[in-house]
């Protein structure tokens, strides 16, 4: 269990002033679209029936009930409602930035943002922390309880370990139809993509990879071996390496079959980033 949780990670903003930036986040994804990105199959013609008294006189297909003589209602297929489950990276490496908010405060707000643009057209939304605090919350349909798991968000530690990797597999566990999985994390659980290749084949996989600045720059300084501090992994560096190779992690991803941003913390990205989930509802990708 993880204990001694640092000062809120946006501590600049109070509780009201929290929530309205999770709002914005939310009608900023959600602005010029009248079809949503969490939405599943919607409303689809099923049959044609006999009428029965009490059927709404608008539902009556006329086509039919002139071809037959009879009086005939199209039935509809009910909304479905795609669940989204949100894996959110707790660990260390998602905290250090070289920027006034870091990778994980982006992160807890845009999941808030998601979370609330997802139910407001009732789809439920859950939660996965990836990382050593016990954090998993079933999808539902109650804004009051993606209130509560924003506000333990909002508190931080600097020696969390990442476990994406097995947060993945109990989102898996967790999921009885499809659904749509949203991965918020820097990415730096090696093992992870490995996790999530196969969900691919069976549920809508969109990861969204928080990038600080310094990350793609070069190491600088002479040879050196080292180790991952969150997965332990060794590797030996020089001074022309790279933090990360996001165009290798980018390529693999697109292998793939899974929708991969980049989200520098630097840049403007929001735009960007509802152009992205817009497409996607465009392509039908998210909207099954």
């Amino acid at each position: 269990m993880v204990t001694h949780l640092l000062p809120d990670v946006l501590a600049h903003l109070d509780e009201h002033q929290f929530r309205l930036a999770v709002r914005r986040i939310a009608d900023s994804l959600s602005y010029g679209s009248d079809a949503s990105p969490f939405l599943g199959s919607g409303i689809e013609f099923v049959q044609s029936r006999p009428y029965i008294p009490g059927d709404p006189v608008k539902s009556i297909d006329w086509k039919v009930t002139g071809r037959t003589g009879r009086v005939h209602v199209k039935e509809y297929e009910a909304p479905k409602r795609m669940p989204v489950y949100l894996l959110l990276d707790t660990s260390a490496s998602m905290c250090v930035s070289s920027r006034p908010v870091s990778k994980y405060a982006w992160a807890v707000q845009l999941a808030g943002g998601m979370a609330l643009a997802a139910l407001s057209r009732l789809s439920p939304v859950g939660l996965i922390g990836c990382g050593e605090r016990d954090l998993k919350v079933r999808p539902s349909l109650s804004r009051l309880q993606v209130m509560r798991w924003l506000h333990e968000l909002r508190r931080f530690r600097l020696d969390e370990r990442t476990t994406l990797a097995r947060g993945l597999r109990d989102a898996r566990a967790m999921m009885d139809n499809r659904s749509m999985l949203i991965v918020l994390s820097d990415l730096h659980e090696p093992t992870a993509l490995s996790v999530l290749k196969p969900m691919a084949r069976e549920h809508d996989c969109v990861v969204l990879q928080l990038q600080d600045p310094a990350e793609p720059g070069r190491i600088g300084g002479g040879m050196f071996r080292a180790a991952e501090a969150e997965s332990g992994e060794q590797f030996v560096a020089h001074g022309r390496s790279r933090w990360v190779d996001t165009d290798a992690v980018a390529r693999e991803m697109k292998r793939s079959g899974i929708d991969h941003m980049r989200l520098p913390t630097d840049e403007a990205f929001l735009p960007r980033l509802r152009a992205f989930l817009a497409r996607r509802d465009c392509l039908g990708r998210m909207a099954r």
